[in-house]
């Protein structure tokens, strides 16, 4: 006899039945890479934020609530809340809008000429020592030397330079080269030249920070492409159009945005060489000169606070604009 196997029981209602899977791919579990990404970069930028908002975040909102008060050096008297009276006076008293006007077009002349001029030549510089030459060590550092040395000094060099008397290094050249036609000239205190010497004094002194940036830019620049470029005889300047341009874009970007940033802080040379170099206050006066005279010469901390924001806004208006202008074509 052979004995039939018991049937499989139904199942139960409340037993799970197992589940139908069509053929789907299985869903992939959600990465924490990111978070942890996010998580390590900010640690790593704590340092960085915190000084950020330690040294300019805390003094630019201490600046601007003086701002709104007159607030004096050395006065008697408590700080007396004056509202908006400081900003009103920036632009309508005379006395104030004037040399402040001033100051303001003095430094927006020194960003227009020094940003172009001072890009162009550290990269014409970067290209010539981009090269394996002998000693190319010894000309890239004789190039960057002038950016080690602090601008005081550069100022106190230059005024020897281009000093009034016919003993100045400038007036002693063009005297020569001129067979002695040439007599003294007031380069310095000269309103027409006052603040081109300012201009030619930074530009000498602070190119070869920029070239030092550039030239690393063109050496990520690969070989190869000038290489195909050579074998589709292509000249020199269809080379630094077509590569060379393309291939440091960001950083040209990256330079020029920084130059502007820089040249909007003019403070130094103007002090050094106004106070004891003769230079013409009124043409080369600039608004960091102007905050920081009325601040400590005229004790007025109220007004000169209320320059500092007003130029502040100035300068990041001025900066998002160029921003957007030349923005490179692969950021979003």
């Amino acid at each position: 006899m052979t004995s039939a196997e018991p049937a499989h029981a139904a199942p139960h209602a409340w037993e799970k039945a197992p589940p139908v899977t069509a053929d789907k791919p299985a869903r992939p579990a959600r990465p924490v890479r990111k978070n942890r990404d996010w998580l390590h970069g900010l640690l790593m930028s704590t340092p960085a934020v915190a000084g950020l908002v330690a040294f300019v975040g805390v003094p630019f909102g201490y600046a601007v609530v003086l701002s709104f008060y007159n607030v004096r050096l050395g006065s008697p008297l408590a700080p007396a809340f004056f509202g908006l009276e400081q900003y009103r006076r920036l632009f309508t008293d005379p006395d104030l809008s004037g040399p402040f006007l001033r100051a303001l077009l003095n430094n927006l002349t020194f960003a227009v000429v020094v940003v172009p001029v001072q890009t162009a030549l550290a990269l014409g510089l970067a290209i010539l020592l981009n090269r394996k030459l002998k000693a190319i060590g010894l000309f890239r550092s004789l190039f960057f030397m002038p950016v080690v040395f602090p601008m005081a000094l550069v100022a106190v060099i230059w005024r020897l330079i281009l000093a009034r008397s016919d003993q100045g290094m400038l007036n002693s050249a063009l005297h020569a080269v001129s067979f002695g036609n040439w007599g003294a000239f007031d380069w310095l205190g000269d309103s027409a030249t006052a603040m081109a010497s300012i201009i030619v004094l930074s530009v000498w002194q602070g190119v070869g920070f920029q070239m030092v940036i550039l030239l690393a830019g063109l050496q990520q620049i690969p070989g190869e492409l000038y290489e195909a470029a050579e074998l589709d005889r292509a000249s020199r300047w269809q080379q630094f159009r077509h590569v060379t341009l393309p291939g440091i874009r960001g950083t040209l970007v990256f330079v020029a945005m920084l130059t502007s940033v820089l040249s909007f802080r003019v403070f130094d040379q103007v002090y050094v060489l106004v106070k004891g170099g003769g230079l013409n206050e009124d043409a080369a006066r600039t608004v960091m000169y102007q905050a920081v005279t009325t601040a400590f010469d005229q004790n007025n901390v109220g007004q000169a606070s209320a320059i500092t924001v007003v130029f502040f806004l100035i300068v990041v208006v001025l900066t998002l604009i160029q921003r957007r202008v030349v923005r490179p074509d692969n950021e979003d």
